[in-house]
């Protein structure tokens, strides 16, 4: 009877080694295909689990066999992630992850990494989205994704096209980040004091505001439309009674941490473009604004998880 040879430590340790140095591409993929950073560290997670177990001597291209991996693990939770969010209450958003001091989500090109843009991005098919991620965000050639997703080559152009197409139809330009947080910082000051009239100033007449809370209770369960309605509900006191607004770096952008006693309550971000601010997104949902201050050590805490397992 032949038997396969127990992977020496030296064996795991080279593979930990090319592993960790692909790890940021690896998350970056995930993350941006699920719009969650918990999601994407459990595919993570999966993906050392998998390379452990590989014959490791037959894979040519480590970073080509990680990376299928990772988008193959993340398109099948995204396909199940649809289902379970037809029951969620309210607004969904994606789950905004800290880029000050976690380099690994920002890996390789920040594109499709505003909240904004991943928001639109839920639009498209899983599929469609990985394609779009690792054309745009990873600069993968056609062939490549082609193999990735085993599909076409013509097919996988002929998406990537349709993503694109369909993501310009729905974007507008944005601001760049100085502009971003200025208007960000004026928006926060204005809803503090309750000034309507400034506040209207900065939003597009078509302005959306988007409250995720999955049933948090006080959370508006539609979307609010229009620059009096979204004015009007910014500047609702209780919002902001004995809150201390911190800014934070949220996905390559300004976003605010609401604290109440020392307590995040409410995490707040926006898009805009030179017409003024046209989207407020807030995220009420407890377990998405924990995620979000965990997200500073995630690096760490995955590198020690793969470690203990090898």
């Amino acid at each position: 009877m032949h038997c396969e040879p127990s992977p020496t430590a030296g064996d795991l340790e080279e593979a930990l080694s090319v592993f960790v140095q692909h790890r940021a591409r690896l998350f970056g993929i995930a993350y941006r295909v699920l719009g969650s950073a918990a999601e994407a560290e459990d595919v993570v997670q999966e993906v050392w689990l998998r390379w452990q177990k590989t014959d490791r001597s037959v894979v040519n291209s480590p970073v080509a066999f990680l990376s299928s991996t990772a988008t193959r693990l993340a398109i099948n939770i995204a396909q199940s992630a649809r289902v379970r969010r037809e029951t969620y209450i309210g607004p969904w958003l994606p789950e905004p992850v800290d880029t000050s001091s976690d380099p690994e989500v920002g890996a390789q090109r920040a594109e499709a990494l505003e909240l904004a843009l991943l928001l639109v991005l839920e639009r498209l098919s899983p599929t469609e989205r990985a394609a779009y991620v690792l054309r745009e965000a990873f600069d993968y050639g056609y062939p490549e994704i082609a193999e990735i997703l085993q599909l076409s080559l013509v097919n996988v152009r002929k998406i990537v096209s349709r993503a694109r197409k369909h993501l310009s139809e729905e974007q507008r330009e944005s601001v760049d980040t100085s502009e971003h947080r200025r208007l960000l910082s004026v928006f926060v000051s204005a809803a503090q004091t309750g000034d309507v009239a400034s506040l209207e100033a900065l939003l597009t007449p078509d302005t959306v505001s988007l409250s995720d809370g999955n049933g948090v209770r006080g959370c508006a369960r539609i979307p609010v439309l229009g620059r009096a309605r979204v004015a009007k509900m910014v500047t609702y006191p209780r919002l902001w009674q004995d809150a201390e607004p911190r800014f934070v770096d949220a996905n390559g952008r300004a976003g605010v941490m609401v604290y109440r006693d020392d307590r995040p309550v409410a995490f707040m971000t926006m898009a805009a473009s030179k017409e003024g601010i046209h989207q407020l997104m807030w995220v009420f949902s407890p377990g998405k604004i924990a995620a979000f201050l965990d997200s500073r050590s995630r690096l760490a805490a995955g590198l020690r998880a793969a470690r203990a397992t090898s």
